[in-house]
């Protein structure tokens, strides 16, 4: 079951709650392979929500640990942390977010491992296939909303802004950003036809069934995207986090991120 949490406001109480009373992958959990029956909580990128929760159950059903999945954009998650939710693992969709809460002290020094790369798509309406054919047709005055991620913060959408950037349109086309919290509200922004274009993530489209990929961009012409994943400082269950960081790299759970459509970096 993925968790997704409210205001940061009342961050605290809510994942307080949240470890007392329940919200596993899988069920309760039981005692893990070396006595530890404590759940892993996980906060992890949206991006990653139903791959990790496929992982997470493989898990569950492999070593009797629970995890506990809070998945949302990748800024509200490093937040959460910094302003101290109780995390044992974060799994961001980029650097940036790692890398602010690292130089909040919130992660522990040498645990991080780059987990998996992705590729940008520009996607449209599933009734509008032929609107948008090369990156410059984003220009079009046919085009009036073109959803990302928010360009300022979220991971997907600082991408497709640096992508935009590196195609020479940019410029042509901020005016028309409606930007969103997190990939998934840009695609389905898409799906419901508010926006006329928008740029997410090719593994978001595996779910997708009102929005179809207009242009695939090639990996060697888009940023580098990097999925990091490190363990937190103060981890309640740190030997836990640790276990599952590593079942994360093991085949097995290649083979499962790979089949939602993820490169797995080695």
């Amino acid at each position: 079951i993925v968790r997704m949490l409210g205001r940061t406001a009342v961050l605290a109480s809510l994942l307080g709650l949240l470890a007392a009373c329940g919200g596993s992958v899988g069920g309760d959990g039981g005692e893990a392979d070396g006595g530890d029956a404590a759940p892993i909580l996980v906060s992890a990128a949206a991006s990653l929500s139903e791959a990790m929760a496929v992982i997470a159950e493989r898990f569950q059903a492999d070593t009797g640990t629970a995890v506990r999945l809070n998945v949302a954009g990748s800024p509200m998650l490093a937040s959460q942390i910094i302003e101290g939710a109780p995390v044992d693992l974060f799994v961001s969709a980029d650097t940036l977010q790692m890398e602010r809460v690292v130089a909040a002290g919130r992660m522990e020094a040498g645990s991080r491992v780059d987990l998996l790369t992705n590729q940008l798509v520009v996607v449209v309406p599933s009734d509008r296939p032929d609107t948008v054919a090369a990156p410059e047709d984003l220009a079009r005055a046919s085009i009036e909303r073109l959803a990302l991620g928010d360009p300022d913060a979220v991971p997907a959408g600082v991408y497709a802004r640096d992508w935009l950037r590196a195609a020479s349109v940019w410029e042509a086309v901020a005016t028309k950003v409606v930007p969103a919290s997190n990939v998934r509200a840009a695609l389905r922004a898409v799906e419901s036809g508010a926006a006329d274009a928008g740029v997410v993530y090719r593994t978001d489209m595996r779910t997708s069934t009102g929005a179809i990929v207009a242009i695939a961009v090639p990996i060697g012409d888009g940023p580098a995207i990097v999925y990091p994943a490190a363990i937190t400082a103060d981890a309640p269950n740190r030997a836990g986090a640790a276990r599952f960081l590593d079942y994360l790299q093991a085949s097995a759970a290649r083979r499962l991120f790979e089949e939602a459509g993820f490169v797995t970096l080695r």
